[in-house]
């Protein structure tokens, strides 16, 4: 690579990294899925399943007292 191809290419990598620190006006509008690892997905599933036997626990006393 000669070195006009090195200045090009840098100076589109510090083009693109500030391109990156950039917050869009209105994030809220499109959010950016991101990669949900397996780990987090089974804190995720236990911390529902918990939430919904807690839920069905209040009801079925709920019901009980009636």
């Amino acid at each position: 690579m000669n070195r006009k191809q090195e200045m090009i290419k840098k100076l589109a990598k510090r083009a693109k990294a500030r391109q990156n620190k950039v917050v869009p006006s209105n994030p809220s509008s499109k959010a950016v899925e991101r990669y949900i690892s397996k780990a987090e997905r089974e804190k995720i599933a236990v911390t529902d399943a918990a939430e919904q036997a807690a839920a069905t626990e209040t009801s079925n006393t709920e019901t009980d007292k009636d």
